[in-house]
């Protein structure tokens, strides 16, 4: 099992308890929403080089927060996120790819919640989406929530986000790990399968005309030739947020084959 560094707390959410980790101290606080499938310990590589005190937190299904009944909608985890960011008082925030559809729901909410946000591997705005990739997400969820190994190893081999797709060794060793995880109960498959089967179609942000009021500074992150994150998405957010800085860097994985490249860029936004 890989357990955070750190003491794992739980807050009150608006469903349930919700894991909770802060490392550092001070400001600025920010807080750091995870993708589908992901966890606190996979997520905090983004905040390495960030100063001040660095929350992370389980989403519903992921971890031992809770798993509540359906449906399951993006409105569910801004409040999530939102009920976590102010129990620390983050004042920035960055969310990947489930965690950014979270993220840009509550701005669409709340546009000056925070002074700060890096949105990383957004995959959708106000268009569901729909095709093969979509289609392959369920497909996975469902056998992931039946305790199906295979497809999970599948799920994060195929992850171009995080960079398995690019299929090294590591890359592979990660997924497999990964998998054990989620076998294991560390990672909840049934969780993982029900945000994989209820999410992908589901729109973050129900009207783009809100986004203009986010006057925050916003930093933009995506990948070229990722299926699941559309590079077009980012460079769309480019053109509908006012103080949005775009960055799309080649395939590969940003974690594999950028870490340091992204280490820079959102430790520098977020620092500033």
């Amino acid at each position: 099992m890989v357990t955070p560094v750190g003491r794992l707390e739980q807050v009150a959410g608006p469903a349930g308890p919700l894991d909770l980790l802060t490392v550092g101290r001070g400001q600025p606080s920010t807080i750091f929403a995870h993708g589908a499938g992901s966890s606190i310990e996979t997520t905090r590589p983004f905040a390495s080089g960030v100063r001040g005190a660095r929350t992370f937190f389980h989403f519903r299904g992921h971890g031992r927060s809770v798993v509540p009944d359906l449906p399951w909608s993006y409105a569910d985890l801004a409040a999530e996120l939102r009920a976590v960011a102010d129990h620390v008082g983050a004042t920035r925030a960055l969310g990947v790819s489930l965690g950014a559809g979270a993220l840009l729901r509550l701005l669409c909410e709340d546009p000056g919640r925070f002074e700060r946000v890096v949105l990383v591997l957004p995959a959708g705005l106000d268009r569901a989406r729909r095709g093969p990739g979509v289609d392959e997400l369920q497909r996975l969820g469902r056998r992931i929530a039946e305790g199906d190994r295979a497809a999970a190893v599948e799920l994060y081999r195929g992850d171009g986000g995080a960079g398995s797709a690019a299929r090294g060794d590591a890359a592979d060793a990660w997924a497999e790990q990964m998998a054990d995880q989620v076998v294991a109960g560390h990672l909840s498959a049934f969780g993982i399968g029900r945000a994989l089967t209820t999410l992908p179609g589901q729109v973050p942000v129900p009207d783009v005309s809100l986004l203009e009021h986010v006057r925050v500074p916003v930093l933009v992150l995506g990948q070229e030739e990722d299926v699941i994150h559309p590079a077009s998405v980012s460079r769309r957010l480019g053109g509908l947020l006012p103080a949005a800085e775009v960055e799309v860097l080649p395939p590969g994985g940003l974690l594999w084959a950028h870490r340091g490249r992204v280490r820079t860029l959102v430790s520098t936004f977020l620092d500033a």
